[in-house]
């Protein structure tokens, strides 16, 4: 049989499992096995299962994914959330849409200590989310407001999908670290600004509570000191790649770490249920990553029996277009995939076929992971599936259903779009802290 062919059948039945519920790495495995058995014999494929499971768990680099998994189960344990929360609140009392606003930039603080979307958007809709409704927020602004500045985890460092990307591309985890900073700052500030306007011109969505107009000058100040462990542990883990001090792995050990003695601090992780779960946690997120990562790897490997990867970037390549319209088709079948299966299967998927492809039309390969990126944040938020949309409603209360999310999140999509418009005008957003990177 054709090798392309059997290539062809295998994504189709992949894609085809992921449809009817069949976990992810499964399906890498299942389609993956047959297709290498069908293709050459079944002890070749099952040599190559091997050796692949033995190259990924071999390798050193990947250390670094445990560690900010830790970091992040410690933080989300430790009430580092509430805390950036509460004190962000403090300081924009008074302005329109305050605690919408304190939902966007303590996001944005608390993605800087925890690398997962999910987890944020999830801890914020059970702090945020009760107290907009009790001030009268409303129910679609404050659950799109939400669940969109749950997705700054994806891009601001420590960010878990860029771990992913780099080990898909073989990238420098550091420098997708840096490259994410300004894009995420000025994605919540873009959001703090549209949440700022609406409010304004439209007092019904945010009504200002008597507390708010009560707090004074010296009280925001003092709610700043609220704020100083996540400096310290985001200014380390990020200053400390940025300076060339330590490695990216070194990086996670000292922000997993520096967390734990703030949570023991703090008195949280004192308490041995609540230190058991975060570790409990961390070591099942990290199982399940590592088991997607060896699907998706041994998934790709198949695919390069198949010459797909090889044709499809000869194609392309001849193909006679701007290469920004092949760029514009990448990004669109990224978003279609993205709104219909999970985004870690979609960057699994297509990253070992599309990213030699883009690097070889000429694009920078740190500046299209972050615009790939800020796709992902696009898709985790858009229906029919938007997983922080259904994170959010599993965590909001019994009255949110995932519909009330989704009602709330276009604004925000708008302006998501508007910063990757930005990201494809203005590369260097993304590109200049990793050029200036030392070491």
């Amino acid at each position: 049989m054709d090798f392309t062919l059997v290539g062809i059948i295998g994504i189709a039945v992949f894609l085809g499992l992921l449809f009817m519920g069949v976990h992810l790495a499964v399906g890498f495995f299942a389609v993956a096995t047959v297709g290498v058995a069908v293709l050459l014999n079944p002890n070749a494929a099952f040599s190559l299962l091997g050796e692949t499971v033995y190259s990924a768990i071999a390798t050193p680099t990947y250390t670094v994914l445990p560690l900010f998994v830790l970091m992040g189960s410690f933080a989300a344990a430790s009430g580092f959330a509430e805390q950036a929360y509460n004190s962000i609140h403090k300081v924009a009392a008074k302005v329109p849409g305050s605690l919408a606003i304190a939902t966007s930039f303590g996001s944005a603080a608390f993605a800087t200590i925890c690398g997962s979307s999910l987890a944020t958007a999830s801890v914020f809709g059970r702090i945020a989310y009760p107290q907009m409704r009790r001030y009268g927020y409303d129910r679609g602004f404050a659950l799109g407001s939400i669940a969109c500045s749950g997705t700054f985890a994806s891009m601001i460092p420590p960010s878990g999908m860029f771990i992913l990307f780099a080990i898909f591309t073989e990238t420098s985890v550091g420098k997708l670290f840096m490259a994410g900073v300004i894009p995420g700052l000025l994605t919540a500030t873009v959001y703090a600004l549209s949440m700022y306007l609406r409010a304004k011109y439209n007092p019904k969505l945010a009504p200002q509570s008597p507390e708010e107009l009560a707090v004074t000058p010296r009280e925001r100040i003092v709610a700043l000191k609220g704020l100083w462990q996540i400096a310290i542990l985001g200014g380390a883990v990020i200053g400390g790649l940025y300076a060339g001090f330590f490695t990216a792995t070194e990086a996670g050990a000292i922000g997993a770490f520096g967390t734990l003695l703030f949570g023991l601090a703090n008195g949280p992780l004192r308490k041995f249920p609540v230190f058991r779960q975060a570790l409990r946690e961390s070591a099942n997120i990290t199982a399940t990553l590592f088991i997607i990562i060896i699907a998706a790897l041994f998934f790709s490997r198949f695919l390069g029996l198949t010459r797909i990867p090889f044709n499809l970037s000869n194609f392309l390549q001849t193909w006679d277009v701007n290469p920004g319209i092949i760029l514009a088709l990448i990004l669109a079948t990224w978003f279609v995939l993205g709104m219909l299966i999970v985004q870690a299967a979609v960057f699994a998927l297509t990253l070992p076929i599309l990213f030699p492809i883009v690097v070889n039309l000429g694009y920078d390969p740190i500046w299209f992971c972050v615009v790939a990126m800020k796709m992902n944040e696009i898709a985790g938020v858009t229906p029919p599936v938007g997983l922080n949309a259904f994170s959010l409603a599993g965590s909001a209360g019994d009255d949110v259903r995932v519909d009330h999310v989704y009602r709330g999140v276009f604004p925000f999509i708008a302006c998501d779009l508007v910063v990757l418009l930005l990201l494809i005008l203005f590369p260097s957003i993304a590109t200049f802290l990793p050029n200036t990177m030392f070491g």
